[in-house]
This record gives structure tokens, sequence and C-alpha cells, in this order.
């Protein structure tokens, strides 16, 4: 999947005759040979983007067969002056995925990127091509807008075609974000989906099915056929087209509540070492989302992207370095009570002190302070104990202390996974434990999946629920046609450095607005 020669000219092109196929199908301008459309390679599944740099970003698409992926860059969506990107060869053991990490972007304020598969052996069969845009962070103070949610596809609830798809996407689009912030549970890898459900209200649910959505996922392919789905929908197609993804995972990519060093007892399962499927499922993870891993900590999924001064995101895993789930009263500090694990917990907080931006934001797949159950145990921070911290809560309390005793100014928690939206504030005056400045949480989800909620909140950081909604008591796993699905969107004003976060639903109908003024601003 590595570049494998320099960028090929336009020039070169027209020299060689239509060496790579572009002019073989008229894209230069040159007469189109008549091929059969059976030897033209397809992309299947759009076009995205992530992981994006003051002059680079991931680019990501996906074949139907061993390919030659072939991307083009311009600063307009007409390519004038378009530059050809370095080659990339897709072939089956990568899933027929290319990711390129595309550089040199560094002036263009929006990149136009094109993209087409070239069949191996027969340059002349050329696909047709596939467009996407983004726009890179800025080094200067500007406004910028992302969006935030997860949860895909969980539950039961698919792709309803009939009902306009997965919905939450095209309105996330609609509002023009310049990142989307995917706070886990892209896919339900241990949720398979039935052709047909019945309504409350006399109606039928209509899943489009794939044979990958049809049981658990245990093989790495199975895994890739999770992911794979969520591009059927054009809702989704449309908006990764558009809008750069910044991934982390959590559970569901997986299986529920899992934790490394977990044996499964579930016969839906023939390999129960959770540890060997998570590999599995990290590696489809991996290969679906455009996601940069460093060369010298490829195992790393943690990584942080800075938006000029105003602000930097904090992309955590809250998933690899855990303890087991379990009754999560531990008085000490210890491996077992290990939620994002010492090595991310000093480098958040080293990267936190060292950060000049205006507004620190940490993407986090789980809440700190609400509730969340795995049966008789805990599955999240919170262990449900309004006391001083315990378990999970004791690496949270020291990185909430060490926030305080370095002065580190405006730091907003930025969550999903409970399937409700919610705007919690923390602060010391009401908590057990004492030690920290107040801050903000944000909740919101799910984007395309069963809804539940309230959780109970843990008072041990002092949480108070400014806003929330949730479904109403007594009702649980309400399918996406109920209303209940939630993205939240924020708002940085290059000029004031004043933050607006709203919580939305899927028709972009704002719920909630909570404006936030920067320390030593008001």
């Amino acid at each position: 999947m590595q570049p494998t020669k320099p960028p090929i000219t336009r020039r070169d092109l027209l020299a060689r005759g239509g060496q790579l196929g572009l002019a073989a199908v008229g894209l230069l301008g040159a007469p189109a040979i008549v091929l059969a459309e059976s030897r033209r390679p397809a992309l299947q599944g759009g076009v995205m983007s992530g992981d994006v740099l003051p002059d680079r970003a991931m680019l990501w698409a996906r074949a139907d067969r061993p390919a030659r992926m072939l991307i083009e860059v311009a600063d307009n969506p007409d390519f004038r002056a378009a530059r050809q990107l370095p080659w990339v060869d897709v072939l089956p053991d990568s899933g027929l995925i290319g990711k390129l990490d595309a550089t040199g972007l560094g002036g263009m304020p929006e990149v136009h990127y094109r993209v087409r598969f070239a069949a191996l052996g027969d340059a002349r069969a050329v696909s047709e091509p596939v467009v996407g845009r983004l726009r890179l962070p800025p080094s200067t103070p500007r406004d910028l807008r992302f969006v935030w949610s997860g949860d895909v596809v969980g539950q039961g609830w698919g792709i309803d075609e009939s009902r306009g798809g997965m919905r939450t996407w095209e309105a996330m689009r609609q509002v023009r974000p310049d990142f989307f912030i995917h706070s886990g549970d892209s896919v339900y890898a241990d949720g398979p989906l039935a052709p047909e459900v019945a309504l409350p209200d006399g109606s039928t649910w209509r899943n489009v099915v794939t044979p990958a959505k049809q049981k658990v996922a245990e093989t790495l392919e199975e895994y890739r056929g999770q992911h794979a789905y969520n591009h059927l929908d054009a809702n989704f197609r449309r908006f990764a087209a558009e809008v750069p993804i910044l991934a982390q995972w959590d559970d569901h990519e997986t299986i529920n509540n899992w934790y490394p060093q977990e044996i499964l007892d579930d016969d839906r399962y023939t390999e129960k070492r959770v540890a060997l499927l998570a590999a599995r499922s990290r590696q489809a993870f991996l290969d679906y989302m455009p996601l940069r891993l460093s060369a010298a900590a490829p195992q790393r999924i943690y990584r942080r992207f800075s938006y000029g001064p105003g602000m930097e995101v904090f992309m955590l895993d809250m998933r690899s370095y855990r303890g087991p789930n379990s009754a999560n009263l531990q008085a000490e500090d210890s491996p077992a009570t290990a939620f994002i694990g010492e090595d991310q917990f000093r480098w958040l907080h080293q990267a936190l002190k060292r950060s000049t931006a205006t507004w620190k934001i940490i993407a986090a797949d789980m809440p700190i302070g609400l509730v969340v159950p795995d049966g008789d145990d805990f599955e999240a921070i919170a262990n449900a104990d309004p006391g001083q911290p315990l378990g999970r809560e004791l690496e949270i309390a020291r990185l909430l202390k060490a926030i305080r005793d370095d002065d580190i100014a405006n730091v907003v928690w930025f969550t999903a996974d409970v399937h409700y939206t919610a705007a919690h504030h923390y602060a010391p005056e009401r908590a057990a434990f004492k030690q920290f400045k107040p801050f903000w949480e944000f909740v919101s989800g799910p984007l395309h999946a069963g809804t539940f909620g309230p959780n109970d909140l843990d008072a041990t950081f002092g949480p108070k629920v400014v806003f929330q909604k949730a479904p109403p008591a007594g009702q649980k796993n309400l399918p996406p046609s109920a209303g209940y699905q939630f993205f939240g969107q924020v708002d940085l004003d290059g000029a004031s450095e004043t933050l607006t976060v709203t919580l939305k639903d899927s028709d972009g109908t704002a719920l909630h607005t909570q404006v936030l003024t920067p320390e030593n601003r008001a």
C-alpha cells in the first residue's frame, strides 16, 4: 500500500499514450477507447479524508478488485492545474483499501481531491472518478466548526432506505463543519441485523442486510464487512466525501463492554479470546478509517490535532489499556484500575500542559460522571459511589488535579456512548473530590442506533445536569424513526474565541445551546 514511484505528470501521461488509462477514457481530452465495463475497476463506498494537519491529510478509497489508486488534488472544484499524487496499489491483503498520507497541501484553503482506480495489467481500464473535498486546519485565527457523535447501526437498527437511511449524517453535512469527531462504536460487530423489525405503531423497519451483518464478527473479513456496511448509506458517503473524520473506537467495534483480559462466555462465538478478537477488529477499524498511525508507535490510536491558536483536539483511547470491568471500588491505583493507562495519561497531561491553544478539546469515547453498568460491574469510570474517588475514578482524579495544579485553562470534554444527549457541568463545590477546576462535559449520540437513558450521575466529581434529552420514562431501544438521534455542533468564534456548543437532533433542530467564554477573556 506504500507509494512506490514519484508522481506522474500530465505530460508524462500524454507522452505515454495513456499508460495509466486516463487518456484512454477521455479524462485528459483524448478520444475515449471503448472498453467493456467489466474490465474497469469500480470504486466502492465513496471516498473519505481524515487526520488533517496544516499541510497534509489521510485520503481513503476502496476498489472492487486489485487495482492502482490514482489521486489528483487541486485548490478548486474544476481541478484546474491539478497535481497527481503518488499512486498506491490496493491488494486483497489490505481489503482492497487504498490509503494515502497526502502531503504538500499547505496553502490550499480548500483541498479538492479526485480518486480513480486503474486495472492492474490493463492501465486503459480506469474507473469513473469520485471527488471529495476538505478544509485544512488554520495557522491563524478564524472561525471553526466541528460536529461530534457516535454509535452507528446498533441494537438492530440498520439502513432502512424507505425511511431515508441514516439521516443524521446528512443533518451534520448540512452545517458544513471543518471536521467530525467520531466518538466510537462506529459499528456494532456484535449485533446482527434482522431483515425486518416490527414497530409499536404497526409499521415495519426494513433493514438492508449483508452477509457480514447476519452474524457476530469473528474473522478479519467479518469485521471489515461491518464497516463496509455503513458505506452502503448514501448519507454517509456524501458526508465522508466532504468532512474529514477524526475517529476513535470503543467497545462495539469488537464486542459489548470488552476489556483485553476477557474470555467470552457467549455461545455465538467460536473464538472466546477477546484479545484475539480485538486485534482483528482493530485492524478492520484501522483499515476503514482515514487514520494516521505513527511509525514510532504503530499500535497507538490516541493522538492530537492543532486547529490554530484557538483549538487543539486530543483524541483518547479508553478501550485498549483498561483493566477488567469490576465493582470499581479499589482504594489504590493499580493495573486493575487503569482506564487510559499510564503511558496515555502522561502523554495527555504533558500535551495539555504544552498546548498553546485557547481551547483544549478532549474527545473521550466514554463519559466521566455517568454510571454505565456492566451487569453487577461497571463499564465506564463512575462506580455509583458518591464519595471519594475509587477504582477507575482514581486515574481521572489524578488527571483533573494535574490540570488544576498546572493551571491548564479551558479544557472541555466531548463524549457519546450512552445513546442520549446532555450537557453536564462539573464543579468542586458540589463534589466529594474537590481538587479540580470546574469544567463542562457534553454528550451526544446515537448517530443511528437504539436510544436509551438517561443514566444516573455519580457525585464524586460534582456533575450537574444542565440539559438532557432522552426517551420518556420506561421506554428504551427506540428506533431512529422515533426522533431521538443526536449530534453536537461546536462553533469557535475566531475573533472573540467564544466557544458555542449546540446539541441537535437528526433533523438539525437545536435543542440546547451553551456559550463558553475562555478563562481570562470574560
